[in-house]
């Protein structure tokens, strides 16, 4: 890990630090830790535009932050002496993620495949099912409101993966997203 890693990291723990839930300190370091790993499988990447993509992802969210064109994203590189270039790819990577804005469409470098896969991992599995109510109950949703998001998303997500790694780790999150919604389902006696 370089410098400007070190940099973003301490950026962006001070970015999220009055934030909790969903999309948290939490969330980046874990898109961060996956992204990296899936590029330890994907050797045609450069692996540093990888890490700071993926630190940086959400550093715009505008579910979190009133921010136009990554101005978050774009100022700190700015001030970490980042080329225009470097940083116009890196903003071009993190706005490859959001699945509501790119359903269906797949990042044109190996860099935006392995972030978007990386970010979606993360809103599989057990911590896809945390993340899920306790995004709800930060919008005031029912259990059940929150559950629909698992039709409308989660179990979408694995068919949308880029990478074989990707697509490999995606398997086990998805079956463990069944068996939860399948429970969830027996235990409210609801459809959702």
């Amino acid at each position: 890990m370089n410098t400007l890693q070190h940099a973003t990291m301490a950026y962006i723990r001070n970015l999220f630090q009055k934030q909790a839930g969903s999309h948290d300190l939490s969330h980046s370091m874990r898109v961060y830790r996956m992204a990296m790993t899936i590029a330890d499988r994907e050797p045609d990447c450069d692996r540093e535009l990888v890490a700071l993509a993926a630190l940086l992802h959400d550093a715009d969210d505008p579910k979190l932050f009133d921010t136009r064109d990554n101005a978050n994203c774009r100022a700190f590189l700015r001030a970490q002496g980042v080329d225009e270039a470097r940083t116009r790819e890196i903003c071009r990577i993190i706005n490859g993620v959001s699945f509501s804005h790119n359903r269906g469409r797949r990042p044109e470098t190996p860099e935006g495949r392995i972030v978007q896969d990386a970010d979606r991992l993360d809103a599989m599995g057990a911590v896809g099912i945390a993340r899920t109510f306790a995004y709800g109950g930060e919008h005031g949703r029912s259990l059940q409101d929150s559950a629909r998001h698992f039709y409308e998303k989660l179990l979408l997500l694995r068919d949308e993966m880029n990478t074989e790694t990707g697509k490999a780790l995606a398997e086990d999150r998805h079956r463990f997203l069944r068996m939860f919604i399948e429970r969830f389902e027996a235990e409210t006696g609801r459809d959702c």
